[in-house]
């Protein structure tokens, strides 16, 4: 297993990849509760029944989709990435195709599996990884840091240091609040062990904020240790009821553009994860990601298994990070995390207590770690430096990682025409220019 995962090359061993795989299930668990309530709709009361997902159902799905990512992942590509349905993706879902749209779950499941088949088949003919070694360094350092600043914004909010503001949009929340001060205490705890060299000091500072949380009665001490799982008979395999009930269904504008939003934000957040994760992690090569198409071709059959199990677009998660940031620097890790979400379908009561307020300070702290890259970007090229600042500043402000990759893509190639530097420019990023123009001009 040393050999296959290239511990002595990478210089690592069981101790750090197994508390890397871990530092990034704990980063990433509070998916296992988010996403069942974001795609049942509970939120929304008054609904007819047949728009309500099954809650339990879900919960069982997202588990699955998870360890079927990352353990492929792991294994393929040897990367310490771990997947589960992603975030903003889920809310698509629910809140735009279902709720907006007015589109029956049933459908826009097929939609998350058309989208996964389709990336099956760019992943194995290898034109997605022929794409992202085509992106320039520059920006993929870009990337880099703006999902760095994008995940410390979402740490802050999510422990609600950084609140709504009608004034001026975001502002600083209420410092007084017992679940703020604890975000806080775990926030300064963790910079210490970091300060200080201590490895694995992100998960240590989880650890110990959990058990400072529960003492405060900040964090709820579980009712039970083990329960039951979930049946997944409500949504397992109704992806393929439209296909075969109503395909007249899959013939309209809106289905169609469903699945070209799913493939779209699936396909560059999954590109911006790999990159950021796998530079901060030393593992890229001249610029380029190794292995990058066995690590697509994880997270397209991850899409498509959970489409069949039940939940949204399954995706590489930023949150990987924090197990790197921890030690990890092999699949073993995301190993690791697959099994944990395997595990974590027998302990749902105890996950339930981990909060935002703990998880935030490691995605605060991993954001700091992320943004080095911008180091290693030609500031002093106007050219290089315009499309990079816009990569990273859009995406904290427009909460969505592609948006801000489409952003800084569609000026890179203007920018180097008009300073005369055309022939650095890959023919791919001129097909990109196209595919990001008609994001935001039909999307």
């Amino acid at each position: 297993m040393k050999k296959y995962f290239r511990f002595e090359e990478l210089g690592t061993n069981y101790r750090r990849e197994i508390i890397g795989g871990l530092t990034t299930f704990l980063a990433m668990a509070y998916i296992l509760v988010v996403n069942p309530i974001t795609l049942s709709l509970e939120t929304v009361p008054g609904l007819p029944e047949f728009m309500y997902m099954d809650k339990g159902s879900v919960f069982t799905a997202t588990a699955i989709a998870a360890a079927v990512g990352s353990i492929l992942m792991g294994i393929l590509a040897r990367y310490p990435i771990a997947l589960a349905p992603g975030m903003g993706l889920n809310a698509f879902f629910a809140y735009t195709v279902v709720l907006t749209y007015g589109i029956p779950w049933q459908v826009a499941l097929t939609g998350v599996l058309c989208s996964g088949i389709i990336f099956i088949i760019l992943s194995l003919s290898g034109i997605r990884e022929t794409i992202i070694n085509a992106i320039p360094a520059e920006l993929k350092y870009a990337v880099g840091a703006g999902i760095g600043l994008f995940i410390t914004f979402i740490g802050l909010q999510n422990s609600k240091i950084i609140v709504s503001n009608e004034a001026v949009i975001v502002g600083l929340g209420d410092l007084s609040d017992p679940n703020v001060l604890l975000t806080i205490f775990g926030l300064v705890l963790t910079v210490i062990m970091m300060v200080k060299g201590i490895k694995g000091g992100i998960f240590y500072g989880m650890l110990i904020t959990t058990v400072v949380g529960m003492v405060f009665s900040l964090v709820p001490i579980p009712e039970a240790v083990v329960g039951n799982i979930p049946s997944m008979a409500p949504t397992f395999g109704a992806a393929f009821d439209a296909i075969v009930n109503d395909p007249t269904a899959l013939l309209t504008t809106q289905f169609l553009v469903v699945v070209l939003t799913f493939l779209f934000v699936d396909f560059f957040d999954t590109a911006g994860t790999l990159i950021s994760v796998a530079n901060q992690a030393g593992l890229m090569k001249e610029g380029k990601l190794p292995r990058a198409g066995k690590a697509l071709l994880s997270d397209s059959i991850a899409t498509v298994t959970g489409a069949i199990a039940g939940t949204s677009t399954t995706t590489s998660y930023v949150e990987s990070s924090a197990g790197v940031a921890a030690g990890a620097r092999t699949g073993l890790a995301a190993v690791v995390t697959g099994v944990l979400f395997l595990l974590s379908l027998f302990f749902y009561p105890v996950l339930s207590v981990i909060t935002s307020h703990v998880t935030a300070p490691a995605l605060i702290i991993v954001g700091v770690l992320m943004v080095a890259s911008l180091g290693q970007i030609e500031w002093t090229k106007f050219e290089i430096a315009v499309p990079a600042f816009f990569v990273i500043i859009a995406m904290p402000l427009t909460y969505s990682i592609a948006t801000g990759i489409a952003i800084g893509f569609l000026f890179y190639p203007i920018t180097m025409i008009v300073a005369g530097r055309i022939k650095e420019i890959h023919p791919i990023m001129y097909g990109l220019w196209l595919v990001f123009l008609g994001y935001f001009i039909f999307l």
